[in-house]
């Protein structure tokens, strides 16, 4: 199905068309309809499906053909992070570029005028508000936010929100808005408490389920098998032996982030790190250095794996085994997209081992496991049902590198 096929205004067509848009995705196919014709929705959306444009497009839509209250924010998105912020605002300054719809991102970690530019935007009103729970909450604390004119309200990645223990925020969000609104919510998955959450804030909602729960066809996947010592100068060999367009190393920690950034430079391979330590406008920075190829290896938490759109990742690495399936899935989906192939490496320490097997069992089959060369010594067998030692590795000597051939 083609967006023309939609009967959208002229203008956010030239937007669709600008953007690079053409045919619309199974997530828009099924949403943009309901959306349009005023209905609650419910929808199960992975990364990669288009969700985002799934909501944005009937929204602005909505905005430029219906007579509106501009002293207030019409519509409401909220999101778990900061980057998923920036990035539907980039999306949406681009669908809505020959329109007159307004939209602000309303994050923390900004300066003085970043403050002063939202205080304006939320007071004054404006036509879509992305924002993250904490600092919007904390606008709206301060008495100035105009909702009485708003008309929609999004929760995009609203498993991830609870996750990281937003509920409450989102409720007292959502207790300062108008009762009478459209909801759309929008989840990789659908626990309990999502469904909870749904009856909570939606109206005889449309349910839509577009889930992604195996990873792409074209990313090979491997295992290393290792033990914890073993992994940075594995990681070493490995970005030394191969040349990939671009790689993203995920830890679970900033701690490892900072440790194997270091390790890296030491090394003179182009990486930068990104994580919550890191002020704001320097983790712009280091992503647009990453999306424009002037540092070609990235080492990033968790922050990353949702939500941000880099075509020409050549490899995913996990340092560290993701939490769960779902995680899995969201990480090395960065790599293989827009019809490329890429590579997904994970490293299994011993106490990581039993949590890979599950994530196998969620992939129904299991990631090939690939040898630890020679030169690291000895490596664990993989065995994810015996019981562990605490601490679940060995202090193996970590051994010297001998290859020294530059990432290009």
């Amino acid at each position: 199905m083609k967006f023309k096929d939609f009967s959208f205004d002229n203008r956010l067509l030239e937007g669709i068309e600008a953007s690079g848009y053409d045919e619309a995705t199974p997530v828009q196919e099924q949403v943009i309809p309901l959306v349009l014709a005023g209905k609650d929705v419910i929808a199960s959306a992975q990364t990669g499906t288009g969700k985002t444009a799934a909501f944005l497009l009937p929204l602005i839509n909505n905005i430029i053909s219906s007579p509106l209250n501009h002293q207030s924010i019409t519509a409401l998105v909220i999101v778990p992070t900061r980057e998923l912020a920036i990035q539907i605002a980039q999306h949406m300054e681009g669908l809505s570029y020959f329109t007159s719809v307004s939209s602000i991102a309303v994050y923390g970690g900004g300066d003085g005028n970043a403050f002063v530019q939202e205080k304006k935007a939320l007071s004054a009103g404006a036509d879509v508000v992305i924002c993250t729970p904490g600092k919007m909450l904390a606008h709206i604390n301060m008495g100035y936010v105009k909702f009485q004119g708003l008309k929609y309200l999004i929760l995009d990645e609203a498993d991830r929100m609870l996750d990281m223990g937003f509920y409450d925020d989102i409720m007292r969000i959502i207790h300062a808005l108008p009762q009478k609104r459209q909801n759309l919510l929008f989840s990789a998955t659908m626990p309990h408490k999502i469904r909870e959450l749904a009856r909570t804030i939606l109206h005889q909602p449309a349910e839509i389920s577009i889930s992604i729960s195996k990873p792409n066809e074209k990313i090979t996947q491997l295992a290393y098998v290792v033990y914890e010592t073993q992994k940075i100068p594995l990681v070493k060999y490995i970005l030394h032996q191969k040349n990939f367009s671009s790689v993203l190393i995920f830890c679970s920690s900033k701690l490892s982030v900072k440790q194997l950034t270091r390790d890296l430079k030491r090394t003179n391979l182009p990486v930068d790190e990104i994580h919550s330590d890191l002020e704001q406008d320097k983790r712009e920075e280091v992503l647009m250095h990453f999306k424009s190829g002037r540092i070609q290896i990235l080492v990033a938490t968790d922050i990353l794996s949702r939500g941000i759109d880099i075509d020409n990742i050549g490899m995913v690495l996990n340092y560290d085994v993701p939490h769960d399936g779902e995680d899995y899935v969201h990480r090395i989906g960065r790599t293989a997209r827009a019809a490329a192939e890429g590579t997904a490496i994970t490293f299994v320490s011993e106490r990581e081992q039993r949590k890979f097997a599950t994530i196998e069992k969620l992939l129904g089959k299991p990631v090939p496991k690939v040898a630890v060369p020679e030169q690291f010594g000895e490596a664990p067998a993989y065995n994810p049902n015996a019981s562990r030692p605490s601490g679940g590795q060995r202090n193996t000597p970590r051994p010297q590198n001998s290859q020294r051939r530059t990432t290009r």
